[in-house]
């Protein structure tokens, strides 16, 4: 490829990327991929994780999407996904961007709405996940210790 074909945005997935970046790493830009994932959809697609993301062919983009889409059939093992056993349908899914924002919000919902425990630590916006509160947290309508004058 030319010097002229590089691209300095590239769109995957309704996500720009830095076209600058090395493909690895401007994967992990988009948000529900991290490092491991990656470097999978990278060894599927059998592209050069080290190539800058801006010399990408739209073939090798259309690869990559499809890969995101559906990661099972391209041989992606199922624990690798963000979402395993989903609570509607049961299946193994590897969720980005919107829709794994939505989901996580959708999820937040249903536990408020339930009432059960880490829904309602959710909606007092405190910590669900065991974390000390006696000093953290504190902001909003607590109180520091007032000083005599």
């Amino acid at each position: 490829m030319t010097q002229t074909e590089f691209k300095h945005r590239i769109r995957i997935s309704k996500t720009d990327l830095e076209g600058k970046n090395p493909l690895e790493y401007a994967l992990q830009d988009m948000k529900g991929i991290g490092r491991a994932m990656a470097r999978a959809v990278i060894r599927v697609t059998e592209l050069d994780p080290k190539q800058q993301a801006g010399y990408l062919a739209d073939e090798d983009v259309l690869k990559i999407e499809s890969v995101l889409e559906d990661p099972a059939t391209h041989g992606i093992p199922s624990w690798m996904f963000n979402r395993k056993k989903d609570v509607y349908s049961g299946l193994d899914k590897h969720l980005i961007e919107t829709d794994l924002v939505l989901t996580v919000q959708e999820d937040i919902t249903n536990m408020k709405k339930i009432r059960c425990y880490k829904g309602i630590r959710h909606e007092l916006r405190l910590p669900c996940r065991g974390q000390r509160t006696r000093g953290s947290f504190r902001k909003g309508t607590s109180m520091g210790v007032k000083r005599k004058k």
